[in-house]
């Protein structure tokens, strides 16, 4: 199978925005422990502090698929529940 990759950032509201940094740390840590994951960026962007840019790497799609459901039963899934998301996925 071939590798994913998802691309592209979210945006935070200000009401969020710190929780949401908070949150990143651990959020980050358990995506690293994750099988399949090669790479996972979030960086905060240095022109629009509510941008963060995302780029994420995995093995194949059933990696990809296995995060997208652990994050959307994470309390990072429901911390960033008002977050905008703008990705791509490519294979």
């Amino acid at each position: 199978m071939a590798k994913v990759t998802l691309k592209g950032f979210i945006t935070v509201p200000e009401s969020d925005l710190e929780a949401v940094k908070a949150g990143l740390i651990h959020h980050r840590q358990l995506t690293f422990e994750e099988p399949g994951c090669i790479m996972f960026e979030v960086t905060q962007d240095k022109a629009d502090p509510y941008r963060f840019n995302v780029y994420e790497e995995f093995i194949d799609r059933t990696a990809f698929e296995q995060h997208q459901q652990r994050v959307a039963n994470s309390d990072w899934g429901r911390l960033t529940g008002n977050v905008k998301r703008h990705y791509e996925v490519f294979e």
